[in-house]
């Protein structure tokens, strides 16, 4: 039987492996670099308000469900005032996390009726949601600016639906809000009651922002849903991982 020659061994090339290490390593510091210019895309950089969207804010949006010290933390580097208040409630309408924003440091994050106290999850959402998805919205469809929210609530101690059994409604710890309205800087309201079915740019608006809303809160309920929300959104910041129930 014929025998194979024995190949012989190429010898080892410090050259080669000295090449490959620095390509590798100005690789690295090259991302490096990058992902500190581009901050969205870093999901170890911390989340600002105002800071792009980019493949890291999915994620940091979904962290601020956790609330906590974390999710002030991004309203504060995002200049951001707001006031703690104390604790109120019991068993399962306790509510631990409760604030009020500063009206003045976001365009818009301002409400009617005024006293509209939340988790820190539901205001660091919002003031995104207002910085990247409405105030577009309504500059481009509207004309003009998001000036005011109209809200229909944040706590009530029921369960879904103000059944007498099952889950309990995220607006039994404050952690959630229902928009009836948003009013702007010219002086008109957008209603989600009067106008969710309009043909026309306010019609359009409510559904670009209800849109928008779903990879922002853990839930965003419309019109859409059902007649119980004919008249308002319902956005909370329930724990649903990344991405969120959106109708």
């Amino acid at each position: 039987m014929p025998r194979f020659a024995k190949l012989p061994r190429r010898p080892f090339r410090l050259d080669y492996l000295l090449i490959a290490l620095f390509l590798i390593g100005g690789a690295v510091l090259y991302g490096v670099d990058w992902l500190a210019k581009h901050p969205e895309h870093d999901p170890r950089a911390p989340l600002t308000i105002t800071q792009k969207e980019g493949w890291a804010t999915g994620q940091k949006l979904a962290a601020l469900r956790d609330g906590g010290e974390a999710c002030r933390a991004v309203l504060s580097r995002s200049g951001i005032a707001f006031e703690s208040l104390e604790p109120v409630g019991e068993e399962q309408c306790r509510r631990p996390d409760r604030l009020i924003p500063d009206a003045g440091e976001v365009p818009g994050l301002s409400f009617t009726p005024a006293h509209a106290d939340a988790t820190c999850a539901v205001h660091a959402g919002l003031a995104w949601w207002l910085d990247h998805r409405v105030q577009p919205a309504a500059r481009e469809l509207l004309g003009s600016q998001v000036v005011r929210i109209v809200q229909l609530g944040t706590a009530n101690c029921r369960r879904v639906n103000g059944s007498e059994s099952g889950r309990w409604s995220e607006h039994a710890t404050g952690n959630a809000i229902d928009i009836a309205a948003f009013e702007l800087a010219d002086g008109r309201r957008i209603s989600v009651l009067n106008d969710w079915s309009s043909d026309g740019p306010d019609g359009a608006f409510l559904k670009a922002v209800r849109d928008g809303a779903c990879d922002v809160f853990g839930t965003t309920l419309s019109p859409d849903y059902n007649t119980l929300h004919a008249d308002h959104f319902h956005l909370d910041q329930a724990q649903r991982g990344f991405g969120g129930f959106c109708r």
